[in-house]
């Protein structure tokens, strides 16, 4: 799938404290894992997840191999929307 960079970090913005510690528990991930999922890149305390960023317009298109945390991102953020 793909996805601008921009758009995947303001999907994890609209997270809800807490979410990615719940992710990274369900997907038995390092929390850090998936805070790299979402375009950080402190990799000695996560892993490296398959994604790749081509450069260009909105911090560039990023390429996601496995959708399963950006998935779950979105039923966290409609869940918590439609709960407000």
């Amino acid at each position: 799938m793909n996805i601008s960079f921009e758009e995947l970090r303001q999907i994890k913005h609209h997270l809800p404290t807490g979410s990615i510690k719940q992710i990274a528990g369900k997907l038995n991930l390092e929390e850090q894992t998936v805070r790299n999922y979402f375009g950080a890149t402190k990799y000695e305390d996560g892993q490296i997840v398959g994604k790749h960023i081509q450069p260009g317009p909105n911090g560039g298109v990023v390429n996601l191999e496995d959708e399963t945390i950006l998935n779950m991102a979105k039923a966290i953020i409609q869940r918590t929307s439609v709960a407000s």
